[in-house]
């Protein structure tokens, strides 16, 4: 009885101290999932004092890495260490020896599997190119070390090599203490090479010059710049890594890519790294795959050691070794190159031992049935844990589409701490609608609730469309609504029924969608103005073109074409947004919705949002309950100068009519002229 009355007793302090767990009191139908929870939570606090020692350093002293694997200039001249188990020589070779084995340049075994190298500074300088000769039992490869900041491709070989980066002046950041603009977070996802009009590979300091800008004129405070770790393969669009400190040469100098950042803070634009500790590229010479005798060195076992879908490797999380390469890369782009945070790619994948590969995903117990990576659950919640330590004003952001709880809620409540989530629903939902459904059978009660559909204690980042949507393959919204008639009529004067339709429905979508956030909000690079090319990087079948890597930023320059419209529009959109302070902090409250009249008004704030997406019925004095008071537009999907038809007169002040029925909520009639195809937002006058 004793034993009985003593495991009750422990099962009930379970469960109430679970019940003070944030995403548990939070979301009651957690609770029979309490246990797992708390299990997790566990492991990732024991795997803290693990790597710790108990508390006796800091996690961010643990992944300090970077300062000691790799090449390093000292007062004596140069160090190089590695990590290599398997190895059995390591024989340093590069311009400075002729690529030849040399004694002068053999690694010496020290401990745990680590190797090192001291050479005088006469013996490697600046720039040189080398490489390590790893040889093992059975069998011998060049290699580039783990730890290497600077690699370049050979112009007639493609070889990869590293290089010596240790210049005479490093680059000095002028803009020392920056935080980031999150009220809200507006993001510009950007990829450096395919950023300019010209057919070749653009250059970060051409981005600094010349994309910067644009982007702090179009009113967003971020950028999201995709593909920074090296990769073999450029059309990869920086997916399948190779070398993970190092930043693309394709694109300039580390210096180059630190002047951009320290700019970008400059105009008060953060900058957040699209990170992808979720696989790595097989290549063996350039990677990690077989490092030195040993292709699972940094990766799983057996048939979980490839990605069935991505051709490529997946990171062994359950490696202490591991999680110190991972966590120190995080800071080192934090401290080295003052980056303000991360969008950890393919969260997903590393959740599940399925990578969520045929997965439904449709209630509470598929997130919690043992088929869960606990292992690269402890990496993610450890990573978000040391980047807030390192910087706390980073910002994390998971791109992850099955909806596990508690990912974007912090540690303390049983999350894993990132600070968003990316929705990625919303923009499958308006593919989805634009490919099956009719005009007249978009239903704004459907829109309301997949732009609203979150967890409350989550934030996310909102999006109509993200560069998926923009590769070969695929379609952005503007082409699923305009199609070929892009290239035929979107002159001014020349426009059909099918741009009219486009550009009206285009400014509604992604007013809508940005509208609603309760985080952030993001947009992809020349989507904002209806981009008509997709993205297809040079291969084989182009010819190994340019033509559609890049982005033509001549059309929306052009003002005898439509693509200013859309342009112009984003930026007045956000404008209207950043003038109420934490602005998704607001509660989103419905007004009224009808689907029959396709209708839709919700308020935040002092702004009231009116969306009639009917494709042929314009409304007169379509009335709404809202508190009593006077009204002025801000903003008119319909005006000329974002391409529509201007039926309404904006500078008209609209008043709330007496409703005794509403009057003592304070609330009248509002009634509007709503056209066909529009959306027009109001601010209620301050009495």
């Amino acid at each position: 009885m004793a034993t009985t009355k003593t495991s009750k007793m422990v099962e009930i302090k379970k469960r109430a101290s679970v019940k003070h767990i944030g995403i548990v009191k939070n979301d009651s139908w957690l609770e029979p999932f309490e246990e797992a929870i708390c299990g997790r939570r566990d492991h990732v606090l024991s795997k803290l004092n693990e790597l710790t020692n108990g508390g006796k350093q800091s996690l961010s002293d643990f992944a300090s890495g970077y300062l000691y694997f790799g090449l390093h200039k000292t007062s004596k001249g140069w160090v190089l260490r590695e990590w290599a188990p398997n190895a059995t020589e390591i024989f340093l070779v590069g311009d400075f020896n002729g690529w030849q084995e040399q004694e002068d340049y053999k690694m010496t075994r020290i401990d745990n599997g680590n190797w090192e190298i001291k050479l005088k500074s006469s013996q490697m300088r600046h720039g040189d190119l080398y490489k390590l000769k790893v040889k093992w039992n059975g069998g011998e490869g060049e290699r580039i070390p783990s730890y290497a900041t600077r690699v370049v491709q050979d112009e007639d070989t493609k070889m990869f090599s590293a290089q010596v980066w240790a210049p005479a002046q490093p680059y000095e950041f002028k803009k020392k203490n920056f935080k980031p603009d999150t009220n809200p977070l507006l993001i510009y996802e950007c990829h450096i090479g395919m950023a300019q009009d010209a057919e070749k590979v653009g250059t970060y300091i051409e981005f600094k010059d010349k994309v910067l800008p644009r982007i702090k004129k179009d009113g967003y405070n971020a950028i999201q710049v995709m593909a920074i770790a090296e990769h073999p393969y450029y059309g990869s669009f920086g997916y399948h890594v190779s070398n993970f400190f190092a930043p693309s040469s394709r694109f300039g100098t580390p210096e180059e890519l630190k002047e951009l950042i320290d700019k970008a803070h400059e105009l008060g634009i953060a900058v957040i790294m699209d990170i992808v500790h979720s696989h790595a590229v097989k290549n063996e010479m350039e990677g990690l795959g077989n490092f030195a005798g040993d292709g699972c060195q940094y990766f799983m076992q057996g048939e979980r050691r490839e990605h069935p879908a991505w051709d490529s490797l997946c990171f062994d999380y359950g490696k202490n070794e591991v999680i110190h390469y991972l966590l120190s890369n995080c800071k080192y782009w934090l401290e080295e190159f003052k980056f303000d945070g991360f969008r950890f790619d393919g969260v997903t994948s590393m959740l599940y031992y399925s990578h969520g590969l045929g997965e439904s995903f449709g209630g509470y117990e598929d997130y919690y049935n043992g088929h869960e990576d606990d292992e690269a659950i402890a990496y993610l919640t450890l990573a978000n844990l040391l980047i807030h330590e390192v910087n706390p004003k980073a910002i994390t952001i998971a791109e992850e589409v099955s909806g596990m709880p508690g990912l974007a809620a912090p540690f303390k409540n049983g999350g894993y701490g990132f600070d968003y989530r990316m929705a990625m629903n919303i923009p499958d939902y308006w593919i989805k609608t634009i490919k099956e459904l009719k005009d007249e059978d978009w239903k704004p009660s459907s829109m309301f609730w997949e732009t609203t559909n979150r967890r409350q204690d989550e934030k996310t980042i909102s999006y109509a469309e993200s560069h998926d949507q923009a590769l070969v393959g695929d379609k952005t919204i503007v082409f699923r609504l305009i199609d070929a008639d892009m290239y035929w009529h979107f002159k001014k004067g020349d426009e059909n029924f099918m741009v009219n339709r486009g550009i009206a429905l285009h400014k509604m979508i992604r007013l809508l969608t940005a509208s609603t956030i309760n985080g952030g909000y993001l947009n992809f690079m020349g989507n904002e103005f209806g981009h008509p090319e997709w993205i297809d990087f040079p291969r084989e079948g182009n010819g190994w073109g340019y033509k559609y890597a890049r982005r033509q930023w001549n059309l929306v320059d052009n003002k005898e074409l439509c693509y200013h419209y859309l342009g112009d529009f984003d930026e007045a959109m956000l404008k209207v947004i950043k003038t109420v302070k934490n602005f998704q902090k607001t509660p989103v409250v419905e007004v009224w919705h009808n689907d029959g009249d396709q209708i839709l008004a919700f308020s935040r704030g002092d702004l009231l949002f009116v969306f009639n997406f009917s494709p042929n019925h314009s409304y007169t004095d379509y009335g709404f309950i809202v508190p009593q008071g006077s009204y002025d537009v801000v903003l008119n999907t319909d005006n000329k100068l974002y391409g529509g038809n201007d039926l309404a007169d904006d500078t008209v002040r609209h008043f709330t009519n007496y409703d005794p029925i509403y009057e003592k909520d304070g609330k009248g009639w509002l009634k509007l002229y709503i056209p066909a195809r529009s959306a027009v937002v109001l601010r209620k006058n301050a009495e």
